[in-house]
């Protein structure tokens, strides 16, 4: 392996090191997303420095990487900060598997990849905010009458976003994806939550 590879291989092992250990578990702590990361992140590196290696073109490289960003694990949910989080983990391992002049161009953007993600999921940035699926006793035939039960229901200040999953006539039940905001201390202390009328 040239020195170029051994370099592009230690700065794409550190990087995704430092996204996957240093930012998403710390934060998330969800252990079965480690292997998944790490190891598309190696196998990207892997197939890019071996398509450079041999007589083919850059077009089948750049149809792979196409490819792999439209897989959808169907044997699991993953919430879109996940997905985002695949997509760095592409990012980084196809800059740094890929000679740029000069030579720390790649890990340049790999670190730049990384910073952002850092930035981006900061805590602070989504902690009044949460998402919710929610399985009601009944059906809501008004957006105000469903606004008002999850608000009761979630101790929310307000309702962002509200999406019907599921309707069940024969179970007289409704599922619901919600986003909301919840309400801060000082809010609390300057407002009632509301309550349904029954």
């Amino acid at each position: 392996m040239e020195a170029f590879g051994w370099t592009g291989l230690v700065a794409d092992l550190a990087l995704i090191a430092a996204l996957v250990f240093g930012v998403y578990y710390r934060r998330h702590r969800r252990r079965h997303m480690v292997v998944p990361y790490i190891g598309i992140n190696v196998g990207v590196y892997a197939v890019v420095t071996a398509l450079l290696g041999a007589e083919i073109g850059i077009g089948v490289g750049i149809g792979l990487f196409g490819v792999l960003s439209i897989i959808r694990l169907r044997s699991d949910e993953i919430s879109h900060g996940d997905v985002c989080y695949y997509f760095a983990s592409l990012s980084i391992g196809l800059v740094c598997g890929i000679p740029l002049d000069p030579f720390w161009t790649g890990p340049a953007l790999g670190l730049l990849v990384v910073a952002v993600m850092a930035v981006i999921d900061q805590p602070v940035w989504h902690q009044r905010y949460r998402q919710q699926r929610v399985v009601l006793e009944r059906i809501y035939p008004s957006r105000p009458e469903l606004e008002a039960r999850l608000i009761e229901h979630l101790g929310a200040e307000s309702i962002t976003r509200i999406e019907t999953t599921v309707t069940d006539l024969v179970r007289d039940s409704q599922t619901v994806d919600v986003t909301y905001r919840v309400a801060g201390p000082r809010d609390r202390s300057l407002r009632r939550r509301p309550v349904l009328a029954r």
